[in-house]
């Protein structure tokens, strides 16, 4: 018998049945705006849907011409219940959502294995939303492909690097990092701040993003680190947050979309 994790947010994070959780990810994918090339990897947010769903369709959105492509998905997030060092992998051999199972590349997972840093820690993944929310979006616009879901812990960004190097391959993996951004500011505090962050996004610079600015803040580092290397091209797509998508202004929590491209954006006419 395949071995599944099985969702743990589903009608809390995200609508439990599968016709009400698919309507609601084409509407915010409906209303996102994407033009120019299919990102090699992206940055999305990972709360209730209420709240990022839009923001983290403007990532998806621009997957979408990439459907029948790409195969394969490198998803990392945050550890949000158990502490540890390093990178948990699962030994789940598929990931379900309400709308499907999305096998998981078993290959991939023993190739990451091999690192001192990366061991199986199913813990980690039982409670863990930040991969989670992102497997309907990912359903919603690839269809079919293979998912590696990393946790991240304590871990240094050349170890991340390290681990998405291994993976790189080509135009059939996409790499996803889940992050939100400044938490529990009040409103134009939050702003100020996800801005700077976005800015340090933007140009790269790994060294300059610190724990206060983003949940996700070992796996965005990784990533970073990984495309200076690679000479990857970073813009931000949509930077709101709670409070102006579903909640309060006194205390909010920031999303961010963010693609990572290998030729320059092009500028606009």
């Amino acid at each position: 018998m395949v071995k599944v994790r099985e969702p743990a947010v589903a009608g809390t994070f995200y609508p439990a049945d599968e016709e009400g959780l698919r309507r609601t990810v084409t509407a915010y994918l409906a209303a996102a705006e994407s033009k120019g090339p299919v990102p090699k990897a992206l940055i999305a947010p990972h709360a209730g849907y209420i709240y990022s769903g839009p923001v983290a369709a403007s990532a998806y959105a621009h997957l979408a011409k990439a459907r029948g492509r790409v195969s394969r998905v490198v998803l990392l997030g945050p550890a949000h219940w158990v502490a540890f060092s390093g990178v948990a992998a699962s030994s789940a051999e598929a990931f379900r959502s309400p709308l499907g199972a999305v096998p998981v590349d078993l290959h991939a997972v023993q190739q990451v294995l091999q690192l001192p840093f990366v061991s199986v820690l199913d813990k980690a993944h039982a409670r863990e939303h930040s991969l989670e929310v992102h497997l309907p979006f990912l359903q919603a616009v690839l269809g079919q492909f293979s998912l590696v879901p990393l946790v991240v812990g304590a871990a240094l960004p050349e170890e991340v690097a390290r681990v998405l190097e291994l993976l790189w391959d080509g135009a059939e993996t996409v790499i996803v990092i889940s992050s939100d951004l400044s938490h529990y500011y009040d409103y134009d505090t939050a702003r100020r701040l996800d801005q700077v962050t976005s800015r340090a996004i933007e140009q790269l610079r790994w060294q300059e993003i610190h724990p206060e600015q983003m949940c996700g803040y070992y796996p965005v580092r990784g990533l970073l680190y990984a495309a200076q290397q690679h000479r990857l091209s970073a813009q931000t797509v949509d930077l709101r947050n709670s409070g102006d998508t579903a909640g309060p202004r006194d205390e909010v929590v920031g999303y961010g979309a963010y693609i990572f491209i290998d030729t320059p954006p092009v500028a606009p006419e």
